[in-house]
Order: structure tokens, then C-alpha cells, then sequence
């Protein structure tokens, strides 16, 4: 079951888990459309995987199997930068 990141590990964007704008890669790293498709190019900073929408999970069963609240920071020099931007 995927864990459902509350945001972007680039800039840290909130991506709550009914959002259309979380994309992953098949390790389940989250990031949001636009670090998605500007500074990361649609690849994983990471892994090097494709970076694709992430499914929305439907409200009933997020009551059964709730979202993750963890938040996930990444340290790749070009999300540094970016949240150093902001």
C-alpha cells in the first residue's frame, strides 16, 4: 500500500492525499508537478526513475488506512537550492 507522503521532498509543497499534483516513482519518493516538470525534468532525484501521478486514494478507505504524516525532506543539491530559494 503506498504510503501517501504529505509533501514534496523538493520544495515541501503540501500535497494532501486527495491531490492531483503528487507525483512518485516506484520507491514511492513524492514531489509536486512543478518541481516534477521544472528543476527535476520528470526524473527522480533519487533513484533516477520516471516520476508519474501518484493514484488518489479513495475517502472511505484513507479512513481505514489513513495517509502518512511523516514529512520527507530531500538533500539533493538541486532541492536544496530551491527550498534555499523560497
Amino acid at each position: 500500500m503506498l504510503k501517501l507522503k504529505p509533501n514534496c521532498e523538493c520544495c515541501d509543497r503540501d500535497l494532501p492525499p486527495e491531490s492531483p499534483d503528487a507525483r512518485i516513482c516506484t520507491y514511492e519518493c513524492t514531489f509536486c508537478v512543478d518541481c516534477v516538470e521544472g528543476p527535476l525534468g520528470g526524473t527522480c532525484p533519487n533513484c533516477g526513475g520516471e516520476l508519474v501521478r501518484r493514484p488518489v486514494r479513495p475517502p472511505h478507505m484513507l479512513a481505514r488506512h489513513p495517509a502518512s504524516t511523516e514529512r520527507v525532506l530531500g538533500s539533493k543539491p538541486e532541492c536544496v537550492a530551491l527550498r534555499g530559494a523560497a
